[in-house]
């Protein structure tokens, strides 16, 4: 291991700018005035493609491998008992706070719906179990152990068996297409039961095909291996010229290798498939360089203190946002949820333009939770999960 590496760095404020760009970026997504009303852009792909919507939570799995990285330099790498249980606890609580956000979730929808507490509260027959949050869990445990275990010039070895690995499956097990009898869909009926999962739609038919399934997050933990790698590479050099050049570098070769397998593995996003791995690493990659040359290399950092408060609060604004995006759709005020009176009273009878008011209602969702990110941001609070 070099003494670069062992040696505590300067922290990169680009870093937490492109954490906070990511975090806003699914709040933003994640709440529309309607999901009926939506610009292109803003939805994900239907099954194979990529739209920007579809950038958001890789980038942040990408940069949680670079987080990794600089958490695990400081035991420089070496398993311990205390460093065993320090990850396990955090992947539990993580795991936990995504199983809260979706019983919390059914809880308001039911009481809105006019159930008792007592029956709005039993949802533990149909709960999902994965989720954007689960799966942060699982990728982070199974990420840090791997590294923990194996030495870091075998992390490639691991991201090619793991990607490839998944491919054969796909390829052999129906994988890529749109259905039930797909491996994916098979395998997570199997285990964890149709009603603890989530129902995936395309082309106007709703299957049980979950997004963050078990067997997607196979190539999710090699995505988080890359972003480790990555931050490896680019925690080498001090010279923040030189960490552009090796982003610049590894984003070029993941996108050229993901565009070019994608005749033969499409990218997709609801089954992350390798080539959607390799390309959104790739691009996450050279966004990162990218920023830095502008915040830490030229000192553009005006613009960017909007993304610094969720960027430093990452996982805890999340959470905030989906809280809040549950209370807003269900609290009742003259019979109409807080969501729907913002939405379709104040905006579209303003604007004429649902789709336009739908795009201005989740602006006004972000700032909201902006304003109590910056709070925490100026009190130097920082929360973490």
């Amino acid at each position: 291991m070099t003494e670069a590496i062992k040696k505590p760095k300067q922290r990169l404020l680009a870093l937490d700018i492109l954490r906070g760009i990511t975090i806003a970026g699914m709040i933003l997504v994640n709440n529309p005035g309607s999901w009926s009303n939506m610009y292109a852009p803003l939805k994900h792909a239907e099954w194979h493609g990529l739209t920007p919507t579809d950038l958001v939570f890789p980038f942040f799995m990408f940069i949680m491998g670079i987080s990794t990285f600089i958490s695990l330099r400081k035991f420089e790498f070496r398993l311990s008992g205390s460093l065993l249980l320090k990850i396990l606890r955090r992947t539990v609580v993580i795991f936990a706070i995504g199983l809260a956000m979706a019983w919390f979730t059914k809880l308001c929808y039911r009481l809105a719906a006019g159930e008792t507490f007592a029956d709005a509260a039993n949802t533990f027959d149909t709960l999902r179990i994965l989720g954007v949050m689960p799966r942060l869990a699982l990728c982070y445990c199974f990420a840090s152990l791997i590294v923990l275990l194996l030495r870091c010039r075998h992390i490639l070895w691991v991201v090619s068996t793991l990607l490839i690995g998944y491919a054969v499956i796909l390829l052999c097990g129906n994988g890529l297409e749109f259905s039930e009898q797909s491996i994916i869909s098979v395998v997570d009926r199997a285990i964890l039961g149709v009603d603890h999962m989530y129902h995936e739609s395309a082309y106007g038919v709703k299957l049980a095909i979950d997004p963050e399934g078990l067997l997607s997050t196979i190539p999710s933990i090699a995505h988080v291996l890359i972003g480790f790698w990555a931050g490896m590479k680019m925690m080498e050099v001090k010279d923040n010229h030189a960490r552009i050049n090796r982003l610049f570098i590894i984003g070029a070769i993941l996108m050229f290798v993901g565009f070019l397998l994608d005749y033969g593995m499409p990218i997709n996003k609801k089954i992350w498939t390798p080539t959607y791995a390799l390309v959104t690493c790739g691009l996450a990659s050279t966004l990162l360089g990218l920023l830095i040359w502008i915040i830490d290399i030229k000192g553009y950092k005006k613009w960017c203190r909007f993304f610094e408060a969720f960027g430093i609060n990452p996982l805890f604004m999340y959470v905030l946002g989906g809280v809040l995006g549950t209370l807003f759709g269900t609290i009742k005020i003259c019979d109409i949820s807080i969501k729907n009176w913002v939405y379709q009273e104040f905006l579209v009878a303003q604007t004429g333009d649902p789709v336009l008011s739908s795009c201005l209602y989740a602006i006004l969702f972000i700032a909201f939770n902006w304003s109590i990110g910056y709070i925490l941001y100026k009190k130097k609070i920082y929360i973490k999960i």
